[in-house]
Formats: structure tokens, C-alpha cells, sequence
């Protein structure tokens, strides 16, 4: 599978680029366009206990999609759910990566996802505490909220981070999640007051907006002016 971005920074669309016969796992509902020919399936990816982990833990769809090309090849084109960057990860089959809720838009078939515990905070609505953890050989295309930066630490080198901010990180980062400011108990309410603490050697992908900013906004001066 080749990967092609168009409308970057700002509204990225990925075009997979498949081989014949080759099928890719996308996420559900980011299906913009295909080629003619190209067939899709949605199931519930690895079964159904870890479909349950990804939908209710990792905040992804019970359901991927698979596409699959026909014999002459063929491509899909796919879109995030909000306005923003795309980042190609290349796995090289020994290091993976933990890709943060709802950052995961498709991969490789090559690419295997599995739920990681990162920490408590998604028991609460936040970011942060079940990952989808991606390893094998392939590409893995994330989104982002916004644009992206890629943060490279060296051994020995930190970076704190707001988890509303954090995409994705490599296996060889070590990383906490500890309370900034606010007390825990307030923390653990409102999903806020919260960061990771990297470690290097490894690289750290980073969002400059927030999507749960983005819901209290709404909620605020949107569906609550409405209630």
C-alpha cells in the first residue's frame, strides 16, 4: 500500500494506493471515495472481545471497514472526522506505536491494532487511558485535530504534554500520566488538569488543537444555549 496526501495542513484526505487484490482497514465512516471495483466490508476487527476493547476503551469504532481492490488495483481515498493534519507512520516491523482515542484513520493489513492501557483517564471521557496500540510492517495513517508537530527526543531528554494534544508515540518513549495542577478529584470529573510525561529516545506526535476543547465549546455556547 502507498499513501498519498492531498489538502494537508488544514482538511487532509489520504489516497491508499493498492496493489491487486491488496486490502486495507480503515477506520468506519472515513471512507470518502474509491476507485470502481474496490469492494468493502465492515466487520469487527481481531473478534469480538477486541472490537468491544477499541469501540469502548480506545474510543474507536466497534466496526473497521476492509477494502479490498480488485485485480487491476485500485485506490481509496479517506477523511478524519475533524479539519486537520495527516501523518504517515511507517512501521518497520520492531517498533510500534500508541496511537491516542480516535487518531487512528487506516492501515496496512500487514499492521496489526490491539487495545494498550496508557493510563486512567479515558475511564472518565478523557483522553489518554486506553491506546490502540499498531505493530507489524506497514503504513498507519493518523489524524489529527488541527496541525501536527513531531516532537524527537533524545535519550534522557522529557517533554511534558496536555494528553488533549498527544496523537501518537513510539515504543521506545517511556511515559507517565500525572496530575498538572488541579485536584485529582477534580481531574477525574472533568477529564481536565492532566499530562503525559515523555521520555526519550523516540518521537511524540502532537495535535495544536484540542478536540475536547472543542465539545465544551459546543456544549457551552452550541447544545447548551439550545437547552
Amino acid at each position: 500500500m502507498q499513501v498519498r496526501t492531498r489538502h494537508t495542513p488544514s482538511f487532509g484526505v489520504a489516497r491508499l494506493v493498492l496493489a491487486p487484490g491488496e486490502p486495507v482497514r480503515i477506520e468506519s465512516g472515513a471512507m470518502l471515495a474509491t476507485s470502481y471495483g474496490v469492494t468493502a466490508q465492515s466487520r469487527a476487527q481481531g473478534g469480538l472481545l477486541k472490537s468491544l476493547a477499541r469501540a469502548a476503551l480506545a474510543g474507536e469504532s466497534f466496526f473497521a471497514s476492509t477494502c479490498t481492490a480488485p485485480q487491476q488495483g485500485g485506490w481509496v481515498d479517506v477523511a478524519p472526522k475533524l479539519p486537520g493534519d495527516l501523518h504517515v507512520l511507517e512501521l518497520d516491523g520492531r517498533t510500534g506505536w500508541c496511537v491516542t482515542r480516535g487518531c487512528w484513520l487506516a492501515s496496512a493489513s500487514t499492521v496489526s491494532l490491539e487495545t494498550k492501557w496508557g493510563g486512567f483517564r479515558n475511564l472518565f471521557g478523557g483522553e489518554g487511558g486506553f491506546l490502540t496500540h499498531t505493530t507489524g510492517q506497514g503504513p498507519v495513517v493518523v489524524s489529527c485535530y488541527g496541525a501536527l508537530d513531531v516532537v524527537t527526543l533524545q535519550p534522557g531528554e522529557y517533554v511534558t504534554i496536555d494528553t488533549g494534544h498527544v496523537v501518537a508515540y513510539a515504543d521506545t518513549v517511556q511515559s507517565r500520566l500525572r496530575q498538572a495542577q488541579q485536584g485529582v478529584a477534580q481531574s477525574l470529573k472533568s477529564g481536565a488538569g492532566l499530562v503525559f510525561d515523555f521520555a526519550g529516545p523516540g518521537q511524540v506526535l502532537t495535535q495544536t488543537r484540542n478536540p475536547r476543547e472543542l465539545v465544551d465549546w459546543l456544549r457551552v455556547n452550541g447544545l447548551g444555549a439550545r437547552s
